[in-house]
This record gives structure tokens, sequence and C-alpha cells, in this order.
């Protein structure tokens, strides 16, 4: 489950321990640009017992591959071994318009990133890194003092194979995914189209990935609502405002990572149309553009046997880890029930 903290932390948190109660595997707490990730999870991992934390998503920017590393070996001392990191490359608009970073090599610092952590988890031998984006330790000729040395991680962490998951969304970027995480966070996934948008990059990676990391784990599925149309159809459109800020607002025109996607799932007219009302600050209209059927197939919203239907399309097409944001009346209600379908 995606957690919400619009309606504060101590509420979001009871509602992950209500929802644990009846079959909540997995929480996973956003980041964006907001409160950070990571403080969240070290109160969860206070106030749970069972349910796996995940970081969704910390950037790969913003901190080095090694505080990414020290953070989720504190977090899974915390939770008993609960930590699930989840990394992505976010975009420009974030990375440099909020972090002040450059955005350049994703697809390569983000398996940096990866090959980093695993190392000092490991902790075989002290840390030294000599790739395309980080050396470590930082050589002079790279502007470093000459006194930096190799080191090890002080103590040895709760795991040292902590799961890493990662939101990606290129096709490069999904290829690497599939080779080298235990697990794929992608941002939109449509079951009746995923195979033709991302089928190749998912094969080319699944080709060099190393069997001990085991099956590829994907999550998905978005807003749950049960109920008959008229019911439902309202709490289905509490995603249109999100849905129209990623496609239409985060980026440029041709340079919007959201927006390509939806191009390629076949809405080509309607992302533009969606961009250019955006960016011109037209957002209600922009949201009112977003296609009904798109918010449909982004969630899942209706009466028992549809929900049902579209829970086996997601298991068909490779999804092990059902990933909704309940809403309605009684969301544990309604998470014990689905759980009892699973």
């Amino acid at each position: 489950m995606q957690l919400t903290l619009g309606q504060g932390f101590a509420k979001a948190a009871q509602l992950a321990v209500d929802l644990e109660k009846v079959g909540l595997d997995v929480v996973w707490v956003p980041e964006a640009y907001g409160p950070d990730a990571p403080s969240f999870m070290g109160y969860l991992a206070a106030r749970t017992e069972k349910v796996e934390i995940g970081a969704g998503i910390v950037n790969i920017y913003s901190r080095t591959p090694t505080l990414l590393a020290m953070t989720a070996v504190g977090i899974d001392a915390l939770s008993d071994g609960r930590c699930i990191l989840g990394l992505g490359a976010s975009g420009p608009p974030v990375i440099e318009g909020f972090h002040g970073m450059r955005y350049d090599k994703p697809v390569t610092r983000t398996r940096e990133t990866i090959e980093i952590c695993r190392s000092v988890w490991a902790r075989e031998e002290p840390l030294v890194h000599d790739g395309a984006v980080y050396q470590i330790p930082l050589p002079e000729v790279l502007g470093g003092t000459g006194l930096g040395k190799p080191l090890k991680l002080i103590g040895r962490p709760r795991r040292s194979n902590i799961p890493i998951w990662v939101a990606s969304m290129g096709d490069r970027n999904v290829a690497m995914t599939a080779e080298v995480a235990e697990g794929w966070l992608p941002a939109w996934f449509l079951p009746d189209k995923v195979g033709d948008v991302f089928g190749p990059a998912l094969k080319e990676g699944m080709a060099k990935r190393d069997p001990k990391l085991g099956p590829l784990q994907i999550a998905a599925g978005g807003i749950l609502a049960l109920g008959e149309e008229h019911e439902v159809a309202p709490l289905r459109e509490l995603g249109r405002a999100a849905a129209a800020l990623y496609i239409g607002g985060m980026g440029a025109r041709g340079k919007n990572f959201y927006n390509d996607l939806v191009c390629r799932y076949g809405y080509e007219k309607e992302a533009k149309e969606i961009q250019d009302l955006y960016l011109d600050g037209k957002k209600e209209e922009a949201a009112a553009k977003v296609p009904i059927d798109f918010m449909e197939a982004m969630s899942l919203c209706g009466p028992e046997g549809y929900l049902k239907d579209r829970i086996a399309s997601y298991k068909e097409t490779g999804v092990t880890q059902l990933n909704i944001s309940p809403v309605g009346p009684d969301p544990v209600a309604l998470i014990e029930k689905v759980c009892s379908w699973l």
C-alpha cells in the first residue's frame, strides 16, 4: 500500500498498524519533495511488527550511494529486517529544480548506486568503486585531497541483502532494473498494454539476470474502491489531478518521462493536450482531459466481480505485489476483504 501523508504522520501510521492486522504485507512511504521518507519509515518501524517498510521512492541524486546504504541499514535494524530500499532517478524538475543537482546519467547512476549499496552491506572488504559516475575513495585528479582511504561499514548490518526496488520507465532503465534489482516499481501499469510497452526491455534485462536474485518482483495497482459504478466513479476521480500533474507538469515539452509513457500506451493526442494546457497554467482543464479509460485502467474501482478479474489480470502479467491505495468509508475492511481473495 502507498501511504498518503497528507492526513498527517500519526493518522497514516495508525492506518498502517490497523491494516497490518488484516493482512497488509508492505507499506510504501513516498518522498517526492515533501517530508523525507526515511524519518517516517523509522517511525513506522516502531509502530508496526510484521509489515515490510519500503521507500517509495528516494532519489539517487540528493544522497550519496553510501548514505543510502547506511540509511537502509538503520531502518532495517529498527524494523528487525523489514526495510525495502526503493530507488529512482526522479526527473530534472525535482533534481535540478529542488535539489540543485545536475540530472545526468540516470541509468548508469542507478546501477552504480545499487552496486555500491550491496558492497557496503556485504562488508567483504573496504569499499572501493571505480565507476563512470562514482569514484570511491575520491582521487586527487577529481578534486580529492589524497587523504581518503577505503573504509568498511562499522559493524555488520541486520541483513547483507536488503531488497532494492527501482522505479523506472524508459527502456534502458527498465532493462537495467530487470537485470539487477529485486523489484520493479512501474509508474503506471496497464495490464492489457504492458507487454507491448515494457515486454522487450524486461526480456532483455531478464536474460542477464543473476539467478541468485530470484524472480523479479513487480508492484502495481492504484486507487482501490469497492462498489457499483455510481459509487466508485467519484473515488476514481481522486487520481485525476495527480495524473495531470505528472503527464503535463513533470518536465517540459519534449522532455517529460511520464508524458512519454502515456504516449507509448496509446494516448498521444491526449498527452499533448494535457501538457499544453498544464504548462499554460490551465491545470483544471488539463485534468479534465485525462481520458476516462486511462483513469479506469490505472485504478481498481468497481464491484467485487470486476475487482477480482482485474486483480487476476495483474497476476497474469507478472505483478507479484498489489500496490493499492484504499479509499472509501472503511479502508481497513476493504483491505481485509481483498486479502481474503488473494
